[in-house]
């Protein structure tokens, strides 16, 4: 599973990671298969750049790279497709200089940051890959809390269900999605993959925790919160089917920590990919602005940080003096 944090836009840039990775868990790992996030070349979401030729000119451009510059590992990568029908949310497995199967996505999120509609038509079909053989049903973001994506995979031959995703963070998500999946393992009796993107982008944040169920329902792996990396997922065929051997366990963001850890990601990459060289934060002595420089500094250093005390005629002298005492503490310059 390739848990990694994109930018939109930057196709050049994500296929030049997607390679790395894919190079990385060849090499290291002997992965026969690495999963990327949803729409892995473009970033997520990309919104109105859709509608600009020249960006599915670059993802063609993409995907003949990964073509000439990956062998010896499959890949299967998230990407835009430009068809005469119109623009599919899809997903590609290649190998070997080949692109061998191409799905794509059913259920368009029109909801909440959703606005997929807009951009995409629903794919129809369902895609069955082989790997190592190994049948995979492949299934993208929202079509995995359907049950209907799920099941017709099985139907077609399908012993393993792998999910690309691009699902934002908010308070219990990671609690919601592993149930969801519960449920589309119960209804089917195939181990599912689910591999997330991490990283902010503008007012979102992807906090990964990738993971995997085995057929009985049980996490037997899950990635960590706001970490990039690469986690293996080993498996063997057992009389009964696919059998997900345990793995890492990492703990899910449930706590004030974990939504502070989602937090400082998100200002970092919101600073790092918009090119800002560092934040000025005004300060009121009070604990909101406080909060705030905390966040500022976990996120970019205190190097890259200054704060500027704004007192009104109503701040009082203890608040001049914490937000000087917290400024000194964090080494930040202060004003």
């Amino acid at each position: 599973m390739a848990q990694v944090d994109l930018r939109v836009g930057d196709v050049p840039g994500n296929v030049s990671r997607v390679i790395d990775c894919a190079i990385r868990a060849r090499d290291e790992l002997n992965a026969d298969l690495i999963i990327f996030p949803e729409l892995t070349l473009t970033g997520y979401p990309p919104e109105d750049l859709l509608l600009r030729p020249a960006l599915h000119d670059m993802v063609a451009e993409g995907l003949e790279r990964l073509c000439t510059e990956v062998r010896g590992i499959h890949l299967l990568v998230g990407h835009p497709e430009q068809t005469r029908q119109g623009h599919y949310n899809s997903a590609s497995l290649i190998c070997d200089g080949r692109i061998v199967a191409c799905c794509r996505k059913h259920h368009l999120p029109n909801y909440s940051v959703f606005d997929e509609r807009r951009y995409f038509v629903p794919g129809d079909g369902f895609c069955v890959m082989e790997v190592a053989g190994v049948h995979i049903g492949v299934t993208i973001c929202e079509d995995i809390w359907a049950p209907e994506p799920a099941r017709a995979a099985v139907d077609a031959g399908a012993q393993l269900l792998v999910n690309l995703n691009a699902s934002p963070f908010h308070t219990g998500k990671s609690n919601e999605r592993e149930s969801v999946v519960a449920e589309r393992v119960g209804e089917t009796g195939c181990p599912v993959v689910y591999v997330n993107l991490v990283g902010g982008q503008d007012e979102l944040v992807f906090d990964g925790e990738s993971f995997v169920l085995d057929r009985h329902s049980a996490t037997v792996v899950r990635a960590p919160a706001c970490e990039e990396g690469l986690y293996p997922v080993d498996f063997e065929k057992g009389a009964e089917g696919i059998e997900v051997l345990p793995g890492k366990i990492s703990t899910r963001i449930e706590d004030v920590a974990g939504i502070y850890q989602v937090l400082v990601l998100g200002v970092r990459d919101y600073i790092e990919k918009n090119g800002f060289r560092g934040a000025i934060i005004g300060l009121s002595g009070g604990i909101d602005s406080a909060l705030t420089l905390a966040i500022a500094v976990d996120a970019i250093g205190a190097d890259r940080v200054q704060a500027v005390m704004m007192p009104s005629r109503y701040t009082a002298d203890i608040s001049l003096e914490d937000a000087r005492a917290q400024a000194e503490g964090l080494g930040v310059v202060y004003q």
